[in-house]
């Protein structure tokens, strides 16, 4: 069946993501882009990104020795402010304004942060102590999460203002 054993491996999902929001990011800085369409594109993969990766691979994760319990905890925390840093930027109206620029840096900044970071503690743990097989049932479970929160229009301003509290 296509999409199983390595391509379900969830460190390679996650990575895999990573990479496209770098994508996007390059996308929503680029004036010959369709900013608000790459936008809407990053704040759906963005919370569909995270609200999986805190319900089916952060706690499954927590459990294996060699990876780093406090650094699975900040990175929830760094969930949230990438999400407060969305927010900002989804309130913006003009793709082309200083606002836009000085939001999408802050944005920037606080995402790569938090990949960077995860890469290095959470998920090169998990490559060396979690059983390839029990990180091919994580992948599962976090594309299919992945998948229901993209359905529900995940990335919408009014989604991402209820995530964020505000």
């Amino acid at each position: 069946m296509a999409g199983q054993g390595k391509d379900q491996d969830v460190v390679a999902v996650i990575l895999k993501d990573h990479r496209t929001m770098e994508e996007l990011f390059r996308r929503m800085r680029s004036v010959e882009a369709d900013r608000a369409a790459a936008r809407d594109q990053f704040s759906a993969l963005l919370i569909a990104h995270g609200e999986a990766e805190e319900a089916k691979v952060y706690g499954a994760l927590k459990r294996f020795r060699g990876v780093d319990d406090d650094e699975v905890e900040h990175g929830k925390e760094e969930h949230a402010e990438g999400n407060e840093a969305l927010l900002k930027l989804l309130e913006v109206e003009d793709v082309g304004s200083d606002q836009w620029d000085e939001r999408l840096e802050d944005l920037v900044k606080a995402v790569t942060h938090h990949l960077d970071e995860e890469e290095r503690t959470i998920l090169n743990g998990a490559r060396e102590n979690v059983p390839d097989e029990r990180r091919a049932e994580l992948g599962a479970a976090f594309l299919e999460e992945r998948e229901k929160q993209l359905a529900s229009d995940c990335g919408s301003i009014e989604n991402v203002r209820k995530i964020v509290g505000k």
